[in-house]
């Protein structure tokens, strides 16, 4: 069994040099205004970073402006438990949607997010103007109702 640590943290540099490392986000510039709501690192041993989550606001919806879990540690529950704490934080705020730009939507899929068309979503996603879309990076925007 494997002990890890989940803990906020500020250290929101670090994890989006972990996101890129682990090929779950495209080390470039916003083009997007985000206001960042609250970082989650999750750590084993003294602080090997493991896992990440960064939750957001844009345009008055909440999204995951990234999240990822290294490789040799999915499948211990990780990426559930950084969604979990997101939700959670999310219901505490008063809001009741949650989006993201799914790498691994099978993933999100099995916890209850939907698939939404790029017509119909909002206009708050960067994918288009990265030079791995639709060449390295299939991603799907999803949406999850919170009760």
């Amino acid at each position: 069994m494997i002990k890890f640590t989940m803990k906020s943290t500020d250290e929101y540099d670090r994890l989006v040099k972990f996101f890129v490392e682990n090929k779950l986000e495209f080390d470039g510039d916003e083009e997007v205004d985000t206001d960042i709501v609250k970082c989650w690192k999750v750590v084993h041993g003294e602080d090997e970073l493991i896992g990440g989550c960064v939750l957001a606001l844009r345009q008055g919806e909440y999204i995951i402006d990234g999240i990822a879990v290294n490789k040799l540690f999915r499948k211990f529950g990780i990426g559930k438990i950084m969604i979990d704490k997101a939700i959670k934080e999310i219901k505490a705020r008063g809001g009741c949607r949650l989006y993201l730009v799914a790498r691994a939507p099978e993933f999100f899929r099995k916890l209850g997010f939907k698939t939404v068309e790029a017509d119909n979503a909002p206009l708050f996603f960067e994918c288009a103007q990265c030079p791995q879309y639709k060449k390295e990076c299939h991603p799907e925007i999803m949406k999850l109702e919170i009760e």
